[in-house]
């Protein structure tokens, strides 16, 4: 087994393959996730992303189309719970610059609103008026599975990207925090993501605030959950449904898990945990 850790993304990354001579291959991988935050990042002001919020239109390279693409398809699939139209809202709630630069308090925020029109055509990415793009979270995910397939090459690999899992070949235990402990999950293909609100936090106004926005508020996310977990076909659709059904509550969300056979773990903020989705 070898392995690699580095930052990037505002996270530790942690690379693992079960393979020896594997030194290229990780080198690889760990390029791949400089690459994508140099397009992707929002605290990044030369970055294809920061480029199309300011300007408001762009012709981006490939990367920005896809993962502009994942995301409002991912608005579409989730009844707006996923919206990449967040970025105002983050801001306003204090997540203005990377997390260990937060200030720890600071005024009340006001609320921004989200789920403003995004249009692609012929190539070119626009935006409306006031609209700005946040891809944080599904940005992590794609460059997860972006580098779980270069790392592949050389064998059975996992990458860890601050708890968004992706892994390919093998046989991979994974523990899920619970209320209580952990449970261990094994994946042998696919991906793992959590969204949680108990990690990510600050005060404003004397209110606690965190990085997980409800698009319907344009605040803060509350709810009846501290976090949920996804088991998926691929970091980015795990990203995408953890945010979702961490938005829709605990039955909501266990219901919709069932439904769409997407094995979950919720852990509520009574300090329960309910597994779904087919995991038992």
């Amino acid at each position: 087994m070898e392995r690699r850790t580095f930052r990037a993304m505002g996270t530790e990354i942690d690379l693992l393959v079960d393979a020896s001579g594997a030194t290229a291959a990780l080198s690889a991988a760990e390029d791949e996730f400089h690459r994508l935050e140099a397009i992707l990042s929002r605290f990044r002001q030369d970055s294809e992303l920061s480029l199309l919020n300011r300007a408001g239109r762009l012709d981006p390279g490939p990367d920005l189309m896809r993962v502009t693409e994942l995301a409002l398809a991912a608005r579409e699939d989730t009844g707006g719970r996923f919206d990449p139209t967040v970025h105002d809202a983050v801001v306003a709630a204090g997540y203005d610059r990377t997390f260990e630069s937060i200030a720890a308090h600071g005024p009340e925020p006001e609320a921004r609103a989200c789920g403003g029109e995004v249009r692609i055509d012929r190539g070119v990415i626009e935006l409306d008026d006031g609209v700005r793009l946040d891809f944080g979270g599904i940005g992590k995910g794609y460059a997860a599975d972006r580098a779980a397939e270069v790392l592949a090459i050389a064998g059975p690999c996992l990458v860890n990207a601050g708890g968004d899992i992706a892994v390919r070949d093998g046989a991979w235990p994974i523990a899920v925090q619970t209320a209580t402990g952990s449970l261990t999950v094994e994946l042998t293909s696919g991906a793992l993501a959590t969204s949680g609100r108990d990690r990510r936090r600050w005060q404003r106004g004397g209110r606690e605030l965190h990085h997980l926005i409800d698009p319907a508020t344009g605040t803060s996310a509350g709810g009846d959950l501290v976090r949920a977990t996804v088991v998926a076909s691929d970091a980015v659709v795990a990203e995408v449904w953890a945010k979702a059904l961490f938005l829709a509550g605990e039955e909501a969300g266990a219901a919709e898990a069932d439904l769409l056979r997407l094995p979950s773990v919720f852990v509520s903020t009574g300090g329960t945990t309910r597994l779904a989705g087919g995991l038992r």
